[in-house]
């Protein structure tokens, strides 16, 4: 081992995060459709491109890159039965009392202020999109820590919409009058990426 002085470089965080999403079936489309379902009604001229943008702005966060990989790491492992017992059972079932699922989902969106703490537990709650799909255990896969982290960043993205609709009110403006690569106001900024 290196002492700890090497450290994972941005770039490779981002792709394995992009490419966990993807071996598990879960577009940033995916994720975009629930914060438009839970945006339009709010956001005028809102479309689904601001939201795909939105998304992959909180997929550049690294406290939900990490989120992402150790959950997505946790089902595949449960899915190839390598957990020990009983957390094998209590993973690979999804067992109700389990909460760590949520608590890694939470952790991720308290970033992101009370308004995505709040529409995580709606959507942790009322399952859209393709949350309800990954909550079936259809098929034989496990989702049990996926599901969580979808939502958790459905969330987000939603929460970063909100935010950015009161600055457009503030100026006069709708997600109209905006091209979705402006709906990240913040990486307008020399030497920031979300």
């Amino acid at each position: 081992m290196d002492g700890g002085k090497f450290r994972v470089h941005s770039d490779d965080v981002t792709k394995a995060t992009h490419e966990a999403l993807i071996r598990r079936g879960v577009t940033n489309e995916d994720i975009a459709k629930i914060v438009l379902e839970m945006q339009l009604p709010y956001n005028e001229g809102l479309t689904i491109e601001h939201c795909i943008e939105s998304v992959e702005s909180v997929l550049r966060k690294r406290e939900m890159q990490h989120a992402l990989l150790v959950g997505v790491e946790l089902d595949e492992l449960a899915e190839q039965g390598k957990l020990s017992r009983p957390l094998q059972s209590i993973v690979g079932t999804d067992e109700g009392l389990f909460g760590v699922d949520e608590m890694i989902g939470l952790g991720a969106v308290l970033t992101y202020g009370s308004i995505a703490v709040t529409t995580f537990g709606h959507l942790d709650k009322n399952k859209i999109g393709v949350i309800r799909k990954l909550d079936t255990k259809a098929g034989g896969a496990v989702h049990t820590f996926l599901d969580d982290l979808v939502a958790s960043v459905a969330a987000c993205a939603s929460a970063r919409i909100a935010h950015r609709t009161r600055d457009l009110e503030e100026q006069g403006k709708t997600f109209e009058d905006l091209a979705p690569e402006e709906t990240a106001p913040e990486t307008k900024i020399e030497g920031t990426e979300t």
